[in-house]
């Protein structure tokens, strides 16, 4: 809903960065299952590079035979892990779009988010002419927009505070968002945590969507607290739990408690949660 991602003729198309030069990838289903990426650069390693992102964002190299093995049969999400094995985190090619992201989603309903996320891609994302696609801003051209802009897009004067905050400590290289090491992940949280206006939910929903790190859960999630609440209360639609009653109940799923909230909501239909990427086996291409 953000406008980053149009699907035509049933393939996706997303324009990315690569050492600042655009990329356009194209993603699409094949009626085998399969999901076919390529990428149009001006060099076949950029190309390569834009793939192995978006195959992150995707989830597709995500090892979960141990997760299948040990919860198909759990009573809580067995039946819909059974149902739809493919089932991945909604990720995003990169950390510091899921982190800026967040921060326009707090405390607000996801359509009203969406519409502040498109007005900022028409406002400072980046273009590619030959595309005509666009791409979300990088934290070195959010670091530099004034909070008063940010405010005219309908974003909240403390969120917009906080945006232009977090992209000033990633822009600066106070805040590595990007690679797998978890202990520079875990330096990073506490460095935005230290950030007015960013709390858990901010930095867990980056976790999950951003870094793939499925051992995190954003259990400040209006839709846990509802889904725990009716749990704990033996059904009362009405009934909220608290993000550390969503956290004990998780618990048992060890690393994958980030991938069994996901599940949960799955089998819950009337809570709300983004809509996750599904995916199974890819084929990169890169297109000269």
């Amino acid at each position: 809903m953000d406008g980053l991602s149009p699907v035509r003729g049933g393939v996706l198309h997303r324009l990315v960065h690569e050492q600042g030069l655009p990329v356009h990838l194209r993603v699409a289903r094949l009626s085998s299952g399969a999901v076919l990426l390529g990428a149009a650069a001006t060099h076949r390693a950029l190309g390569l590079a834009a793939i192995a992102r978006m195959r992150r964002a995707l989830g597709v190299d995500l090892e979960l035979r141990a997760f299948h093995d040990a919860f198909r049969d759990d009573p809580l999400i067995g039946r819909a892990l059974r149902a739809d094995p493919t089932l991945r985190p909604p990720g995003r090619p990169y950390p510091f779009e899921a982190l800026a992201w967040a921060v326009t989603e707090q405390l607000i309903e996801y359509e009203r988010a969406a519409a502040i996320q498109r007005r900022i891609v028409a406002a400072i994302g980046r273009r590619d002419v030959l595309s005509g696609l666009r791409d979300s801003p990088s934290a070195r051209t959010l670091a530099a927009t004034a909070p008063a802009l940010l405010e005219s897009f309908d974003l909240a004067p403390s969120r917009a505070l906080a945006l232009v905050r977090v992209a000033r400590e990633v822009a600066s290289g106070r805040v590595a968002l990007e690679g797998e090491d978890p202990a520079l992940h875990e330096e990073g949280w506490r460095r935005l945590r230290a950030i007015r206006g960013i709390g858990s939910w901010t930095v867990e929903t980056l976790a999950l969507v951003g870094q793939a790190r499925l051992d995190q859960i954003p259990a400040g999630d209006l839709g846990l607290l509802k889904l725990v609440g009716r749990i704990l209360s033996g059904g009362d639609p009405r009934a909220r739990a608290d993000e550390q009653q969503v956290r004990e109940l998780f618990a048992r799923y060890g690393r994958f408690k980030g991938l069994a909230a996901l599940y949960a909501m799955q089998a819950a239909p009337r809570a709300q949660m983004p809509c996750p990427a599904r995916s199974s086996l890819v084929d990169a291409s890169v297109i000269a």
